[in-house]
């Protein structure tokens, strides 16, 4: 039988917004999306209180100064940061492991050789939090999805002690099946739910009950793999080896609607540099781009407008500087005046790994690298993103994001480092 333990950080983005504020231990805390918009995510106090995820901040203003709730912009810098030494440290306790979100890693157990299973992992979750400051909660289960559902209850059970093993303990199994609502089973979605929930089929027991032609005419071979998973047959196998990005974006809606080009344009141009940045972080070069504006969908008194254009590289680049010139030459190319722009986007098309781009007739076999993207990368993860950059694109500019309640960086930047003081 497998072995399969999914971590996973409890409230994720607001145990890091803790972890250097002891001042907000006890208090609600809600991360906001970009542009200081909608909650995306709240610490259990949070919760408690009624407030909703995805809730638009203008709409709790009251229950947010009832209760001193703790609102906060999302710090994606640091959430990043943190979410590296967890799943490095995951990954030091458990070889194989698969990182499947910024706050959650799949482990495999099967030849740990522990003698209490149940025991390792409570140590694992003591380890994690006393290393990086981060809550966690361990479910394990013979298939991904049980470990999952297992997670999900050792989140809500106090006696668990944050972790729950079904497969030392089976018995286990049907009454977790039974508590579990079939909107809450891994794979299954909103529409999904909705149409199981109108058949009679409310929780992951019914599911894992139901007939197998049946669910494989209604939800098709996927649904079938998570009704088995529910059973206990492995159909999802540890995933330590992702597959390469085909595309990689770098998007943002601006602070405040904006009309002028020039605006528009530094806003691309930034963007641009980011999107070079990931990708050559994975390696890779792009065979193409798109660019795209759009003005406010959600404001109905304004002319509405999307436009896009794109372009073929005639040699995949990684290069900022030729990513940044055809982003200008498609933002010409497609500029309509007259529109309250909110925003935009670049998105580098036809990934591959670098060095394995077919090349023209004319390319050289070997193409010479003046080393300056790699100079920029090397200064910039020093000293932090945006250290150096090439000049196209100007600050404190209209379109940037609202982030009002945006907490320090305390691990990626020197000047936001904690400072100890002696009582």
């Amino acid at each position: 039988m497998a072995t399969f333990a999914l971590v996973d950080c409890n409230n994720f983005y607001a145990s890091c917004e803790r972890l250097f504020r002891p001042n907000l231990k006890t208090r609600p805390v809600v991360v906001l999306s970009n542009n200081d918009g909608c909650v995306i995510a709240r610490s259990q106090e949070a919760k408690a209180i009624g407030i909703g995820m995805g809730a638009p901040l203008f709409k709790i203003r009251d229950v947010v100064e009832e209760h001193g709730v703790a609102v906060c912009s999302s710090n994606y810098a640091l959430y990043g940061d943190i979410s590296e030494r967890v799943m490095t440290l995951l990954g030091s306790n458990a070889p194989n492991h698969e990182v499947y979100s910024i706050d959650e890693c799949f482990l495999d157990l099967d030849n740990l050789g522990v003698p209490d299973l149940s025991d390792w992992c409570r140590n694992l979750r003591q380890k994690t939090y006393k290393w990086t400051g981060i809550p966690v909660s361990i479910g394990v289960g013979p298939t991904k999805t049980l470990a999952k559902l297992a997670n999900r209850l050792a989140k809500r059970s106090i006696k668990s002690g944050g972790v729950i093993d079904l497969v030392h303990h089976p018995e286990w199994i049907e009454p977790a099946l039974r508590k579990t609502p079939i909107g809450d089973v891994w794979g299954v979605g909103r529409r999904w739910s909705q149409m199981l929930e109108e058949r009679g089929i409310t929780t992951a027991h019914d599911f894992a009950h139901a007939e197998d032609g049946w669910i494989r005419k209604k939800m098709g071979v996927v649904g079938l793999r998570t009704a088995h998973e529910l059973r206990g047959y492995v159909c999802h196998a540890l995933d330590d080896q992702p597959q390469p990005k085909q595309t990689t974006c770098c998007s943002r809606s601006f602070g405040e609607t904006v009309r002028d080009k020039d605006q528009v344009h530094d806003a691309l141009m930034s963007f641009a540099e980011r999107a070079a940045e990931k990708v050559r972080r994975a390696d890779q070069v792009a065979g193409a781009m798109q660019v795209f504006i759009r003005t406010d969908p959600f404001n109905p008194n304004a002319a509405q407008k999307s436009l896009s254009g794109s372009v073929s590289f005639d040699h995949p680049t990684n290069d900022a500087r030729a990513i940044a010139g055809a982003a200008t030459r498609i933002l010409n190319r497609i500029w309509r005046e007259g529109f309250a722009w909110k925003k935009a986007g670049v998105l580098l098309l036809d990934l591959a790994a670098n060095g394995t781009a077919p090349l023209s007739l004319f390319d050289a076999v070997a193409p010479k690298d003046d080393g300056l993207m790699n100079a920029m990368d090397t200064i910039n993860q020093r000293y932090g993103r945006g250290s150096i950059r090439l000049g196209l694109a100007g600050k404190d500019q209209n379109w940037r994001m609202r982030r009002e309640n945006l907490s320090p960086s305390f691990t990626t930047k020197w000047a936001d480092l904690a400072c100890a003081r002696m009582v």
